[in-house]
């Protein structure tokens, strides 16, 4: 066995300076080497009751994983790790284990957890390197399975069932697979041929993938039964915009994060001979505080902007992760906290000006136990920027839904699904991810998908 590592702060992860990162989309962390995964892989101390397990969406036996790449098997540790999860080059860079298996590890207690992301990354691009390959698909099974969708839910979905011989297609709204791993997370977190192998490893398992098949457009759920499919999983994502409904949205140089980042992750607009450009901005205001207000304002800093994030709340009542708003802060960006815009502002043309803000403080709890924002009378300010984003929220697009009148809707538009195996209203339409649960994280959605492959396969092995 090897010998533990005691001590008290994880192993630190090479990454690009803060100066060259914000000038171009490569990859900000560099990942671990060989040693400084086995270094970090020692600190766990192999409880016996291990709540980081819990703490995982999808279930990965954290221990063994870690304790194959302390003995530096590294074979053995993806082995472990691609058994319990389709994606792990994409949860290593991607999944807020700060909240979910770190926040539950013992050591986090008095000193820092260890960094278990930082090790699944380093695992599952080892064996991308080395050309390993997860469990083969077990010989077809006659069954036949439609996911709507290709991201994080959709893609673990279609894997858990290729692999236990279903045959499986994929329909996709867009040109290229992948979802919001492709269009919503930039390239300097998610680098994007990492997504593309993951939807080639697919391919080989079996899965089909036709793009440009807008559901509920192109084909109705009750075609793709008449079309053979056995059952339908919806895994459409939340990719339709909140705005704030305030004046001025309506003028040039205003984007949702959505329309912005689709711009430039999947369709190039940071090079000025795109097709789809996007404006490159003097100043930009960037409106909340999840990953998406940092993703989008990382961007455009990258674009040659002043970025300044516009937050209602203050530092504390951030939402994004810790490692997100530390390497904006390195990138330059302010953060402008207490501030609720209440306009943009126009010049003679239409375009973007000015945004118009109000400054707050936190008043008592609401129901929630979060503590409101409210106003500070007679203090506002204008602040003058060509370039605002705006970043507080999706909901679920409805469009897949169209001619299936029968499948039942929470109040907030989200497809009502059981969250244990994501059956709906409709026998043999299971559904997961952001289109039931509205916008999460990629983990959540993956887990989703995880659970709702294993209740399809026995929805249709009981022929329904």
């Amino acid at each position: 066995m090897a010998k533990p590592n005691l001590q008290p702060t994880r192993t630190p992860m090479a990454e690009q300076a803060p100066e060259l990162r914000s000038q171009n989309f490569q990859e900000v962390a560099l990942g671990y080497i060989p040693e400084e995964a086995v270094q970090e892989a020692r600190r766990c101390l192999q409880c016996k009751k291990p709540a980081c397990v819990t703490g995982c969406p999808v279930g990965i036996p954290i221990p063994q994983f870690l304790a194959k790449v302390a003995e530096e098997d590294f074979a053995g540790a993806f082995a472990i790790l691609s058994a319990a999860n389709a994606l792990p080059r994409i949860s290593g860079r991607v999944c807020p284990q700060e909240t979910q298996c770190e926040g539950k590890c013992i050591r986090g207690l008095k000193q820092e957890p260890v960094a278990i992301g930082r090790v699944e990354r380093f695992v599952a691009d080892w064996a991308a390197k080395n050309h390993l390959e997860g469990a083969p698909a077990q010989p077809g099974n006659g069954h036949k399975a439609a996911i709507i969708g290709s991201g994080p839910a959709g893609l673990t979905c279609a894997g858990e069932l290729a692999r236990k011989g279903c045959a499986v297609t994929v329909f996709e709204a867009f040109h290229l697979p992948g979802g919001v791993l492709s269009y919503g997370i930039p390239e300097f977190r998610l680098p994007k041929a990492i997504v593309r192998q993951e939807v080639e490893d697919l391919k080989k398992l079996g899965v089909d993938f036709e793009t440009d098949m807008v559901i509920g457009k192109v084909l109705t759920i009750p075609e793709l039964f008449q079309r053979g499919y056995e059952t339908v999983f919806i895994a459409s994502g939340a990719g339709l915009p909140q705005f704030m409904k305030i004046p001025g949205e309506g003028l040039v140089g205003v984007y949702s994060a959505n329309e912005y980042l689709t711009r430039i992750n999947l369709m190039k607009a940071w090079d000025p001979h795109s097709s789809t450009p996007v404006l490159h901005g003097q100043k930009a205001a960037v409106i909340g505080g999840g990953n998406v207000a940092m993703d989008a304002a990382r961007c455009a800093r990258r674009l040659g902007a002043e970025v300044h994030i516009v937050y209602r709340r203050g530092e504390a009542e951030l939402p994004a992760r810790k490692e997100e708003i530390h390497h904006a802060r390195e990138e330059g960006i302010q953060f402008d906290f207490l501030t609720a815009p209440i306009s943009i502002q126009g010049d003679e043309k239409g375009q973007v000006s000015a945004l118009v803000c109000q400054k707050m403080e936190l008043g008592e709890p609401d129901a929630s136990g979060r503590r409101q924002p409210v106003p500070i009378p007679g203090n506002t300010y204008s602040l003058p920027v060509d370039l605002v984003i705006i970043a507080i929220g999706t909901s679920p697009n409805p469009l897949s839904s169209e001619g299936t009148p029968e499948l039942a809707h929470t109040k907030k538009g989200c497809v009502a699904a059981d969250p244990e195996t994501g059956a709906t209203s409709i026998p043999g339409v299971f559904a997961g991810g952001d289109a039931a649960t509205g916008a999460a994280t990629v983990i959540l959605a993956m887990g989703a998908g995880k659970r709702a492959a294993q209740a399809m396969e026995e929805y249709m092995e009981k022929g329904e």
